[in-house]
């Protein structure tokens, strides 16, 4: 790749002179002047990477959405075109940090004012927060505006790409929501004529969405059309029980016999009221001495606190802590949901995968809602209900209700994609080991190991700072020893707390002994081997075998890609297409997210990398390596 030249004033260019729009047709201006974005596979590039601004974005959603059929053998190479020529349309000083690679896929970074998706979800978040703390009329303002950023349908002139249209979508089901929270608002001022009016053809476009139903007929009846308003409901229940077979919610009904038996009146449950639900927040509790993840929760509290159907795949190796986060998310989520959040595991206690009847009668059992295929006597009965109905009953009964759903550790796409609402203002949070490519349209956030000092505030927390500040050394070797994983270090922090006695310093060399590291990790039932017995029987008979492989190279150190295909015994193409494969289980990380594969450097986390080795020498009668 030629040099870069020297910047000129003429060619700088400065993120404020930058501008893109989604919100409507993809367009760019550089300046104030437009910018020619290029033939229609680059602008679908570009509007998955907008549409998911300062997220890195899968190489193989990009595929996907290039060639949603058939990829052709060039795809990756055609996408790294396709990708510098958008480097050099952003500015040949600033494309190279703008458009960035990392292992995790391409990540594009753009400022608030440079993106009319970014703008819009800030004055979301301003206008809800204004409205949650009691200012109504800014609150509505905000709202507006935000609203009036959008031009159209978003993405408008790509969605020939099936991966554009579904993210495209979901843009629109964020419009909803931020739509039904303006005019909740404007009708607590008492702006019912405005709402009104406003309403009519939302509605009609969507007219199994509950909330907006709800706000259209608490406007008409505020303006006087009693008999328009109760036609609203009385058209969603007759459309609910013709496509679904389901009844309008009970606090939409109450209303109902509200309007028949009263005059003109204020709307009682025009918001959401908070804690409505029949159970509430069904969630775990909240670990007390929850350490760092800040970047993490604050993706996952903006990607989930706009609702609109929106789904977050937290990703990570085993022990990374990704139930922890998801259930600490959930309850700052709470005033977001007023509807419920509720986690359910998709595995049962020994690692297998549930079956789908089994997870959708617990929803039923835990929200009141429909979905659970009941028992029968058998295969032929002819009155035991479909899975596949059971689950669409399941994602219809969703429409129009704002809840958080939690699918913890889920073993595959499939034990998911079911459970996910087409639409309606819910939203779903996956924690997998797996990032789960096969989805389409979710925002896929890693779970890493923890930075050291969050690992050393963490185990602080649990044996207490002064233990720990007196002997800060030994403690950092502790948690390096632990893999900076949260899980072994509340683990060894756990068995400290117990023995009093133990030196860190002691405790800390028999975690760096590799013959006996996994068997100091135990506190009571809780053992990391076992975690990561789990991890193991994940993957493919392929896949263990490789694994077994790579643990025979030097613990603790980076690998290349010759390296790993010297250990594997194969060529580096397929060794390649293996730690891929490998890295997507969460089993092997790359920690420098270089650009080219062969550029890359990988690792074995030092916890996996022992586990793998004592099954190794396992499966040969041997001894574990040390």
């Amino acid at each position: 790749m030629p040099l870069a030249q020297p910047a000129t004033p003429a060619r700088t260019a400065t993120p404020a002179r930058l501008h893109f729009s989604v919100l409507g047709p993809v367009t760019g201006e550089a300046g104030g002047r437009p910018l020619a974005l290029g033939p229609l596979k680059q602008r679908l590039v570009l509007a998955v990477l907008l549409s998911r601004a300062n997220t890195a974005v899968p190489v193989d959603l990009l595929i996907d959405t290039l060639w949603p059929e058939e990829p052709p053998r060039t795809a990756r190479k055609n996408l790294q075109v396709y990708v510098c020529t958008l480097r050099t349309l952003l500015g040949r000083e600033e494309g190279p940090d703008r458009l960035v690679h990392s292992a995790a896929g391409y990540l594009l970074r753009v400022a608030e004012p440079e993106l009319d998706l970014l703008r819009f979800r800030a004055l979301a978040r301003a206008g809800r927060a204004a409205a949650d703390g009691g200012a109504l009329a800014p609150a509505a303002r905000l709202l507006r505006q935000a609203l009036d950023l959008w031009q159209g349908p978003p993405l408008a002139d790509l969605r020939c790409s099936p991966a554009v249209e579904a993210e495209a979508d979901r843009l629109e089901a964020r419009c909803l929501g931020v739509h039904e929270d303006w005019a909740e608002t404007e009708l607590e001022l008492g702006n019912a004529g405005a709402v009104a009016e406003d309403l009519a053809e939302l509605a009609e476009r969507h007219p199994l969405r509950e909330r907006l139903q709800a706000a259209r007929m608490n406007a008409l009846h505020l303006s006087g059309r009693q008999a328009e308003a109760l036609a609203v409901y009385d058209t969603h229940r007759q459309l609910l029980a013709r496509e679904l077979g389901l009844e309008p919610s009970p606090a939409l009904t109450a209303r109902y016999r509200e309007l028949l038996a009263r005059g003109r009146s204020r709307p009682t449950a025009a918001r959401p009221e908070r804690g409505a639900a029949p159970n509430g927040a069904l969630l775990p509790a909240d670990t007390a001495d929850f350490t760092g993840r800040t970047d993490e929760l604050r993706d996952l509290v903006d990607e989930l606190g706009e609702g609109g159907g929106r789904v977050a795949v937290l990703s990570g190796p085993a022990g990374s802590g990704k139930t922890a986060l998801a259930v600490h998310a959930g309850h700052l989520l709470a005033d977001r949901f007023p509807d419920g959040r509720v986690l359910v595991r998709l595995r049962a206690e020994d690692g297998t995968t549930r079956p789908l009847p089994e997870v959708l009668a617990e929803l039923a059992a835990l929200t009141g809602r429909p979905g659970a295929a009941p028992a029968g006597p058998g295969p032929a009965d002819s009155g035991r209900t479909d899975p596949g109905q059971a689950a669409a009953l399941w994602r219809a009964s969703l429409a129009g209700r704002r809840l958080l759903l939690i699918l913890d550790d889920a073993p595959g796409e499939a034990a998911v994609r079911e459970l996910l609402p087409g639409f309606g203002p819910s939203a779903v949070l996956v924690t997998s080991r797996s990032q789960l490519a096969g989805l389409a349209s979710v925002r896929r956030i890693a779970v890493p190991a923890l930075a050291p000092t969050e690992a050393l505030d963490l185990l602080g927390r649990i044996v207490g700072t002064g233990r720990t500040g007196a002997d800060r050394a030994a403690a950092a070797r502790i948690v390096a020893a632990c893999g900076l994983l949260p899980l072994a270090v509340r683990v060894a922090g756990t068995r400290l707390a117990v023995l009093r006695h133990l030196p860190l310093t002691e405790y800390a060399a028999r975690l760096e002994d590799p013959a006996g590291a996994l068997d100091e990790l135990v506190a009571g039932d809780v053992t990391v081997r076992a975690r990561l017995d789990s991890g193991w029987r994940d993957l493919t008979d392929q896949g263990r075998l490789a694994l077994a492989r790579l643990a025979a190279l030097p613990l603790a150190l980076l690998f290349t890609l010759p390296e790993a295909a010297a250990a594997l015994g194969r060529p580096e193409r397929l060794a390649l297409h293996t730690l891929e494969a490998l890295t997507d289980t969460g089993t092997v990380t790359s920690p420098t997210g270089e650009v080219t594969a062969h550029a890359a450097l990988y690792a074995l986390p030092r916890l996996t990398h022992l586990h793998a080795r004592e099954r190794a020498a396992q499966a040969l009668g041997a001894p574990a390596p040390s």
